[in-house]
C-alpha cells in the first residue's frame, strides 16, 4: 500500500464499517489490522492479501443484508469456510470483504432412516461422522484436512479424500444446497428426490469456488458403516511398477474403498512424524483398501493381492486390526505437516491424469527435480488419478518460490498433456488461474464467463478468481516461453 491508496482504501474501509456495523454483533465485524491478518490468506499462503474487513454473520437474514448491502455499493465479496483451502480460492481483494461462514456450525437435523442430515456449512466434515456414528452411519468423503476443513469450503471445491475411488466426491454425497445470490436472493439446488426438474445446475454449483452463491445450508447423504475394513500396503522396488499396478488393479475389475499412493521420500517422511509402519526401504507403497462384509473383503483382499503379486510388488502386508488399519491410513492423512518437518516450505500441487499415465508423470516429474534443482514428494489418490506432488522449497529465498511456481506450472502442463486436469479437487482459486489457460479454449472460457455472469452479473463474487481472459492466456503463454517452458498447443497461436 502506498502513500496515495492508503488513504482511499481507509476511506473504502469506513464506508463499508459504518454500513455493516448496524447488522452485526460487536464481535462479528473486524476490519483493524491485528483482526483481519488470520485472513490474509488461505492454506496457500504463498499468496496474501489484507482485505477492508471480515463479516462473520450468524444468521441467514444477516448474510443477505451483507450481501444486498455490497451489492449495491459493488463492492467485492470472498465467502470463506475454515480457510483450509490450497489454491488461494478464499485470499481477499484488497477493496472487498471477506463474508466468513465460521460461526455457522450447527447441525440442524439428522435422519437416520433416510440417512441423511441438514447442517450448516461451517460444519466440520469430521463432525458429521461424529454426530452419525451412533447410528452406524457416517459421511463418506474424508480429505485430509477433515479435522478442520467445513462442508460449505468443501462443497465450493468438490473436495474427495483417501475413499472417494468407491464412494465418490463430495457431489455425489450432497443432496440439496440453500445459498443466496449476491442480490440476496434464496435459491436451492438438488433436492431429495432421484432427480430434479429442469437445468442441472447443481452440478454447476458444486465446485463453483464461492463465486455463484454463498452456501447457508446443506442436506447431505450419509451410508452404512461397513462390518469391516482391510487395508493391504504394497511394497514395489520400482515406481513405475506402483503405478503401473494401479491401472492394474482397476482393470482387474476391482473398486478398492480405498486406493493411495506415496513415493519414498513421502513414507519416509510420514514415518518418522506418525510411526505409521510403513515399508520407507520400499521405493513407493500402495495403500489398498477393501470395506464390506467379513467374506466380501476376504475375497477382494486376495484378488487384490494376486493382482499386486503379478504386479511387481515385492512385500505385502494385510492390516490385522482396526487399529493397524487406522495407523496406516494416519500416515497417509499427515503426509502434508510430515512434508513441512523436513521442509521449509512446501507447495502442493493437485491435477489428474488417467490411471495409465500416473507411471509417465512420475517420470517426467523425477526429470523436473533435477531441472529445477528442487525435491519432490509424491503422495496421491492413485485410484482416481489425482495427483498431489509436493515441491520442497525454502521460502526465504525467493529465487526458489520462482522455481516452485515453474515446477509446479510444469506439473500441470504435463497432466493436461497426458490426458487430464489441472485440478481434482483443490481446484483453480490464484494458483492455478492462468493455467486454465491450457485446458481450455477460448470459446470455453466465453462459456464460463457466461455461467458466472448469469449469476452475477457484476462481478462481486471472489472475482479475483474468475476465468482467464485471452488477454490474460496469450500473456501466460509469453512469460511461459520467455522462461524456456515450451507451450501448450494452445497457446502456440498466441
Amino acid at each position: 500500500m502506498n502513500a496515495i491508496t492508503e488513504p482511499l482504501l481507509k476511506g473504502k474501509q469506513d464506508f463499508l464499517v459504518g454500513l455493516l456495523k448496524p447488522i452485526l454483533a460487536s464481535d462479528g465485524l473486524l476490519w483493524e489490522p491485528e483482526d483481519t491478518i488470520p485472513y490474509e490468506c488461505d492454506g496457500l499462503a504463498a499468496y496474501r492479501q489484507m482485505p477492508l474487513a471480515v463479516a462473520l454473520p450468524t444468521t441467514e437474514q444477516q448474510v443477505i443484508d451483507i450481501l444486498k448491502i455490497c451489492h449495491d455499493h459493488q463492492i467485492p465479496i470472498v465467502p470463506r469456510g475454515a480457510g483450509t483451502g490450497l489454491s488461494g480460492g478464499a485470499m481477499p481483494i484488497a477493496e472487498g470483504l471477506v463474508l466468513s461462514l465460521a460461526k455457522f456450525k450447527n447441525i440442524l437435523a439428522i435422519d437416520p432412516i433416510a440417512r441423511t442430515a441438514i447442517v450448516q456449512p461451517g460444519v466440520r466434515n469430521l463432525a458429521i461422522s461424529e454426530a452419525v456414528a451412533k447410528h452406524q452411519l457416517y459421511y463418506a468423503p474424508d480429505p485430509s484436512s477433515q479435522i478442520a476443513c467445513t462442508i460449505g469450503g468443501n462443497v465450493s471445491e468438490n473436495s474427495g479424500g483417501v475413499h472417494c475411488l468407491k464412494y465418490g466426491l463430495t457431489i455425489h454425497n450432497v443432496l440439496r444446497i440453500r445459498a443466496i445470490l449476491v442480490t440476496g436472493e434464496i435459491v436451492e439446488f438438488g433436492g431429495l428426490a432421484p432427480d430434479s426438474p429442469g437445468l442441472d445446475l447443481f452440478s454447476v454449483f458444486i465446485g463453483s469456488e464461492g463465486m455463484l452463491a454463498v452456501v447457508t445450508e446443506v442436506t447431505v447423504k450419509l451410508i452404512p458403516k461397513p462390518q469391516i475394513a482391510k487395508v493391504i500396503m504394497a511394497s514395489f522396488d520400482d515406481i513405475e511398477k506402483g503405478g503401473n499396478a494401479v491401472a492394474a488393479v482397476i482393470g482387474a475389475g476391482i473398486i478398492p474403498a480405498g486406493l493411495e499412493m506415496m513415493d519414498q521420500p513421502a513414507t519416509r517422511a510420514v514415518e518418522e512424524f506418525v510411526h505409521a509402519g510403513y515399508d520407507i526401504d520400499a521405493q513407493t507403497i500402495l495403500l489398498c483398501e477393501s470395506d464390506g462384509t467379513p467374506e466380501e473383503v476376504a475375497e477382494e483382499i486376495s484378488k487384490m493381492s494376486e493382482v499386486l503379486k503379478a504386479s511387481g510388488a515385492t512385500r505385502l502386508q494385510v492390516s490385522e486390526t482396526e487399529a493397524e488399519r487406522l495407523k496406516f491410513w494416519s500416515g497417509r492423512k499427515n503426509a502434508f505437516p510430515a512434508a513441512g518437518r523436513v521442509s521449509p516450505d512446501y507447495y502442493c500441487m493437485d491435477g489428474t491424469i488417467p490411471r495409465r499415465q500416473i507411471a509417465e508423470l512420475l517420470k517426467r516429474i523425477k526429470l523436473m527435480e533435477e531441472k529445477y534443482q528442487l525435491g519432490c514428494m509424491n503422495v496421491f489418490h492413485a485410484g482416481d488419478g489425482n495427483m498431489h506432488p509436493l515441491i520442497m522449497f525454502n521460502g526465504a529465498d525467493h529465487a526458489q518460490w520462482l522455481r516452485a511456481e515453474d515446477f509446479g506450472s510444469e506439473i500441470l502442463e504435463a497432466c493436461v498433456e497426458l490426458g487430464g486436469t489441472i485440478t481434482g479437487e483443490h481446484g483453480v482459486g490464484i494458483e492455478k488461474i492462468n493455467s486454465m489457460c491450457i485446458q481450455f479454449s477460448e470459446l470455453e472460457r466465453n462459456v464460463f464467463w457466461g455461467i458466472k455472469a448469469s449469476f452475477d452479473t457484476q462481478k462481486l463474487l471472489n472475482p479475483d478468481k474468475a476465468i482467464p481472459t485471452l488477454h490474460r492466456c496469450a500473456e501466460y503463454g509469453r512469460i511461459r516461453i520467455s522462461k524456456g517452458i515450451l507451450p501448450h498447443p494452445e497457446l502456440e497461436r498466441f
